[in-house]
């Protein structure tokens, strides 16, 4: 788009101070006379914009000149700098010098401050993040990865895998790629993934086209609908764990929240959190799954009994 062309050349300039026309053009895959006429247009929206001819030449910025009085509003220049805190957040190569420059190109010190974002749990080990380092530059540098591995039906296993991407679904991060040991591309949920080691061990990149992909998302299950009933004592957590639009007040005093979730057992963890002020309404087979896992718990406590400490 031409809006993205000019702020793109008025970066460049920023940066470089001054370019040709030729450079721009090349670059851009346009004319001259293309790029000479977005020079026109910067320059009427108050850019100061010139250049230069003869040797040594070229497009140029007046000195101290800044983005956020013309191109980018404020409220723009914020959703920038979420943007690359959350590139930051992964490590992305040379992202700290990025908001570097770009904090410097709107005079504010205060933009690259307002917000912090960290894709490691909280209570996890300080070196969580060192993980998604490690899964993002294995993608981007096209480098096997092998880490232990625990799947939702409890299965423990090591695995080689050629990595693709990473994805954000259901709250939760996932990474997809090809698995060595299953000759397929497979979905491993990052939580599950420990001792996650980058080798230099190099791949090319495989068309999923070309493979059978019926299990290729095992861990991307289908969500279940849930209907659960929260007692009075529950209130202040509900609001921790659901949107208001899902939580209905009823005339007893209870509330019923209805939601969709990957039945796992990060599930079965949340509803018996609620301890005694939780019932799960439907579906069935996830009622008769926690009424089982409390009763396991409750035999514990007999087996316990009588015991010293």
């Amino acid at each position: 788009m031409k809006i993205t062309r000019l702020l793109e050349i008025t970066i460049i300039l920023l940066n470089k101070g001054t370019v040709t026309a030729k450079e721009l053009a090349d670059r851009f895959g346009v004319s001259k006379r293309t790029i000479y006429r977005d020079i026109d247009v910067l320059s009427s929206a108050s850019v100061p914009v010139f250049t230069n001819k003869g040797k040594g030449g070229g497009i140029s910025l007046m000195e101290s000149y800044s983005l956020n009085k013309t191109l980018i509003s404020e409220q723009e220049s914020e959703s920038l700098m979420l943007a690359l805190k959350t590139l930051q957040a992964t490590k992305y190569p040379e992202i700290d010098i990025v908001l570097d420059k770009i904090g410097a190109l709107f005079n504010n010190v205060d933009s690259t401050d307002w917000v912090y974002i960290d894709f490691s749990a909280w209570g996890s080990k300080p070196n969580e993040n060192e993980k998604f380092i490690n899964i993002k530059k294995a993608i981007l540098q096209r480098k096997l990865i092998r880490f232990d591995y625990l799947s939702s039906e409890g299965v423990r296993s090591s695995r080689s895998i050629e990595p693709m991407r990473m994805v954000f679904k259901s709250n939760a991060w996932y990474l997809w790629g090809y698995c060595k040991a299953r000759e397929d591309f497979r979905t491993f949920r990052i939580s599950r993934m420990k001792n996650v080691v980058l080798t230099n061990e190099a791949f090319e990149r495989k068309n999923p086209a070309s493979y059978k992909t019926s299990e290729a998302n095992e861990e991307l299950k289908k969500p279940v609908k849930l209907k659960l009933k929260f007692y009075p004592q529950a209130l202040y957590r509900l609001y921790d764990a659901f949107e208001d639009d899902v939580i209905i007040k009823n005339p007893d005093g209870t509330y019923t929240v209805s939601f969709s979730f990957l039945e796992d057992e990060w599930l079965y963890g949340l509803i018996l959190s609620f301890g005694c002020y939780v019932e799960v309404l439907e579906p069935n087979s996830i009622r008769e799954a926690v009424k089982e896992k409390l009763n396991k718990a409750l035999d514990i406590y007999k087996v316990s009994e009588g015991r010293g400490c």
